[in-house]
């Protein structure tokens, strides 16, 4: 039988219970579900490579759960093997709510969105907080050069298990330069129209007497 780890790493009694109250338990018994969240994918990877920013919650010591949108360059969260991720933390607004939590917890949970295609992964793992020099090598790994923020830290995340979430209430939405991109082919029409505008007026006007 495979294992869905996700929902066994999620899902508590609690769980099962509200699960048997809306009759959809049936849904999620041992056997049903086969799909393996171990271990990444190409599939997984290349969502992950694309995505330009993620949602990260933790937990407190007092039991309050922290939500922090982690944002950078395309690809700034690093797939460094099938089942290690690992990102540079930029200096923010020195809080370090996330930092803290996580030295008592190193559990998190990640939401990445791709918008426009209305796809939602989610990822559960365990953090390790390394200063910047700790390996050779991984600051570079995890670095953009062009991207102008200062790293304090890297988090190394080992995964625990992830899940494909369902597409439906994503509302799509699109960036700058994805706006950019999909209007391209109108500015050039745009622009070869301008020009076939122009010519046909110089004809018009050499014509005349």
């Amino acid at each position: 039988m495979n294992r869905y780890s996700f929902l066994d790493l999620a899902t508590s009694a609690s769980v099962r219970s509200a699960q048997a109250e809306m009759g959809v338990d049936h849904l999620w018994t041992p056997g049903r579900v086969d799909r393996q969240s171990e271990a990444f994918t190409p599939n997984e990877e290349a969502f992950i490579a694309a995505r330009d920013s993620f949602y990260m919650a933790s937990v407190s010591e007092t039991g309050w759960p922290y939500v922090q949108y982690r944002g950078g360059p395309a690809g700034f969260l690093k797939v460094i093997d099938e089942r290690t991720l690992a990102f540079a933390d930029f200096r923010g607004n020195r809080q370090y709510i996330s930092v803290g939590n996580l030295d008592v917890n190193d559990r998190v949970a990640l939401i990445l969105v791709d918008y426009p295609r209305r796809a939602r992964l989610k990822i559960l793992a365990h953090v390790q907080r390394l200063a910047l020099d700790a390996e050779p090598g991984l600051l570079e790994r995890v670095s953009d050069p062009a991207y102008r923020a200062k790293p304090e830290r890297i988090f190394r995340l080992r995964l625990a298990a992830f899940d494909w979430n369902c597409p439906q209430h994503i509302v799509p939405r699109f960036t700058e330069g994805e706006i950019s991109q999909a209007v391209q082919p109108l500015h050039q029409k745009l622009q070869a129209l301008e020009a076939e505008n122009r010519a046909l007026r110089e004809r018009l006007g050499e014509s005349k007497p």
